[in-house]
């Protein structure tokens, strides 16, 4: 059996040998756009630091130009109190003051009068259409045959209503010059893609996009006002003639509170190996190696999900959660017990493969005096070593995974309708989610985690918060579970919680044995 690869990254802070223990987290990557510049002003702007978000999406994306912060003003006088704001002394279009911020680092606004065009302002809420453009005459001049076909045209372009906004300011979102009320993004298509796949990571939804032909800046910007969703189009003539938009860019809109969303996912699809630019497999070689991991897991998931008869729980939880304590519990209601913790021990016990393949790659250094492995010793070789701590994982993850699958079939043989836990710590973390049929978060609040990390491993306080700061956050490991249990007060309701969760557990598992009887007939 080949276990499938976990993409993981960055120095691991817990359990090494097994890599199930303590979260491991992403490297932080260095340089990128204006990263020598100070932040603008000798105070921040905004009311949240939008810095470290924006240089770390730079460097995911690989952005070859800065994110726009893009505000309108309800009163035109608003824009004397922006910092190292630029007024151009001529005339200009929508695209040129995009321009002169996401490439050349400047603060601008614009009233509606300060543009060439009407057409400009006209979509962003700063001017109404004259006639001869409403009619359709104004695209039929170049862009459209007919009047008809002209005013078909502009009744297609979505505009900001008129009548609230007195003039727009953009500038390079790093520096905290105000709060934006959206975000323009420039990127390739590949860029794009990953950026889309990081707003679809949680609370999916299919993204749908639109072009009106010229004019495209509404696409953007005006229908991103107007339905409070991110939209990308493709630059328009304009853009490309008058705000230099290259031949491979496109733009999406964001209102400013996706940001976080879209961070946060395209963070976690780092770990899992989705990453920019995106490395080729080959058009003629075999790249069945170079698929993700739940393509390799298919054969797997087929094997642990495809009996309806037993059950699987995944149960994971943040440290000093008292995973071992719910566990426990439910293994008295009747649930066998797979600990990958335990696991991670048996497969390097001396006499086995795993053994004899750590001390063959790493010497006798890594022993104790007793002849068993000295996994302190083993932490520190490899802590800052990548591909010490791959070679030692590819010691152990695929045994670790043999004697998984060899117990869940020997839990099964005994009881074929077994509800069976399987305890790991970083199952979220490592992506294995996919093979259980129900996810069980142990959780409980941050203090009472410190609480009990500094009483049981003796640890000083900065220690444990530090180790406690570097897993996942309990938060947002909850939206991976369908099964939780609070295990932050007494023993009493938390067994309490754990007979309800046993009484759901057997439901589940009847259901799913009737829907299988109902497929048999």
């Amino acid at each position: 059996m080949i276990w499938p690869a976990l993409e993981t990254v960055g120095p691991p802070t817990g359990d090494i040998i097994a890599g199930f223990g303590r979260e491991k987290t992403a490297p932080r990557l260095t340089g990128g756009i204006g990263r020598d510049r100070p932040v603008k002003g000798d105070h921040m702007n905004t009311s949240r630091d939008w810095e470290k978000p924006i240089r770390r999406l730079e460097l995911l994306m690989r952005l070859k130009s800065f994110p726009v912060a893009f505000k309108m003003l309800e009163n035109k006088e608003d824009i004397d109190s922006i910092p190292f704001i630029r007024r151009v002394n001529h005339k200009v279009t929508m695209c040129q003051l995009t321009n002169l911020v996401r490439n050349f680092d400047w603060t601008v606004a614009a009233t509606g009068d300060e543009f060439i065009s009407v057409m400009c302002p006209s979509i962003i809420g700063l001017a109404k259409l004259p006639e001869f453009m409403t009619d359709g005459t104004f695209r039929s001049v170049v862009w459209a045959k007919s009047r008809a076909d002209g005013k078909k045209y502009e009744n297609g372009i979505p505009r900001i209503p008129t009548g609230k906004y007195e003039a727009v300011v953009m500038a390079p979102l790093v520096y905290n010059p105000f709060d934006p009320d959206i975000v323009l993004i420039y990127a390739n298509p590949a860029q794009m893609m990953l950026l889309i796949n990081s707003l679809q990571f949680e609370e999916y939804e299919v993204m749908q996009f639109f072009c009106v032909g010229e004019s495209s800046c509404s696409d953007a910007i005006a229908r991103c006002y107007n339905t409070g969703k991110a939209s990308l189009t493709i630059p328009c003539y304009g853009e490309r003639r008058y705000g230099h938009a290259q031949d491979d860019e496109l733009v999406m809109a964001l209102p400013a509170g996706l940001m976080d969303k879209a961070l946060a996912g395209m963070e976690t699809l780092y770990k899992r190996g989705i990453r920019y630019p995106i490395s080729y497999a080959g058009a003629e070689v075999d790249v069945t190696s170079a698929f993700p991991a739940a393509y390799a897991a298919e054969d797997m998931i087929k094997v642990l999900r495809g009996n309806k008869r037993r059950l699987l729980l995944g149960v994971t939880g943040s440290i000093a959660t008292g995973k071992s304590t719910v566990a426990a519990m439910l293994e008295k209601k009747g649930a066998h017990t797979i600990d990958f913790d335990v696991l991670s021990r048996v497969v390097v016990e001396p006499g086995t493969q795993g053994y004899q393949d750590i001390v063959s790659y790493f010497g006798e250094q890594v022993l104790q005096e007793d002849k068993t492995l000295d996994r302190d010793k083993l932490r520190e070789i490899v802590f800052s070593d990548m591909e010490k701590r791959k070679r030692l994982e590819g010691f152990t993850h695929p045994r670790i995974g043999e004697e998984f699958f060899k117990l869940v079939e020997e839990f099964t043989a005994k009881d074929p309708e077994a509800i069976i836990q399987v305890v790991i710590p970083l199952l979220v973390e490592i992506n294995m989610q996919g093979m259980f049929d129900n996810l069980l978060m142990v959780y409980a609040p941050e203090e009472t985690q410190l609480k009990r990390l500094i009483e049981r491993d003796k640890n000083p306080e900065d220690l444990a918060r530090r180790i406690i700061n570097s897993q996942m956050h309990v938060d947002d490991k909850k939206g991976y579970c369908d099964l939780l249990v609070d295990n932050s007060e007494s023993l009493e309701k938390t067994q309490a919680q754990v007979d309800a969760l046993w009484d759901t557990l057997k439901a589940i598992q009847k259901e799913r044995m009737a829907e299988m009887e109902k497929q048999k007939a």
